[in-house]
């Protein structure tokens, strides 16, 4: 039972299509910890990416930005979750609830994976070249490129579970990343300082 587990958080983080398809397809084929596992890793991703967020700072603002990313990240994709499920059914989805944020969460799962491929970018130029434009800038270019990803995986997910619709929900995705970039902006995660 615990290899099939782990062969399904394997599987969700591949082929999120299928993981998500399973789910829909059969009911309830995963047991709770999957869930917890797929949460955990995109919770490491924002916490290890924050980390180097706040390098420059020393320690304690490591510690700072990384728990502040991960809030951050968390709202911006809590928030607006129950409007994508009312949304969608609105605009004639059959997906139960549990389908959906099965859906964001392979999708935030993901992004952590890419968050944390992202670190030796942002550790080498934050490191090279420590002026604050430069490592805005790589920032910037890092959470464009993971959220295009994220958008992409959410959009084909979606598209798997209701062929019909498309990729047309993926649009929801714009209101998390505004909302997030507000609550970055609002925690200062982007106040990059050298350590006096």
């Amino acid at each position: 039972m615990f290899r099939e587990s782990l062969g399904n958080i394997g599987v969700a983080l591949r082929e999120p299509e299928e993981f998500a398809w399973r789910w829909h397809r059969l009911g309830s084929p995963y047991p709770w910890w999957v869930f917890a596992a797929l949460g955990l890793t995109a919770i490491a991703g924002t916490l290890s990416y924050g980390m180097t967020i706040g390098l420059l700072g020393g320690a304690p603002r490591m510690l700072s930005s990384a728990l502040s990313c991960t809030v951050a990240a968390g709202i911006a994709w809590s928030l607006p979750l129950p409007a994508l499920y009312i949304l969608n059914s609105l605009t004639g989805s059959k997906l139960k609830p549990s389908t959906t944020f099965l859906a964001a969460l392979v999708t935030t799962s993901w992004g952590g994976l890419a968050m944390i491929a992202s670190i030796p970018v942002n550790l080498f130029f934050t490191t090279a070249l420590p002026y604050w434009p430069v490592i805005l800038a790589i920032n910037l270019v890092v959470f464009a490129g993971v959220g295009i990803a994220m958008i992409d995986v959410f959009s084909r997910v979606m598209a798997k579970l209701e062929p019909e619709r498309g990729r047309a929900p993926a649009i929801w995705l714009f209101l998390v990343g505004a909302i997030g970039a507000e609550l970055f902006y609002a925690f200062g995660l982007f106040q990059f300082a050298v350590i006096p």
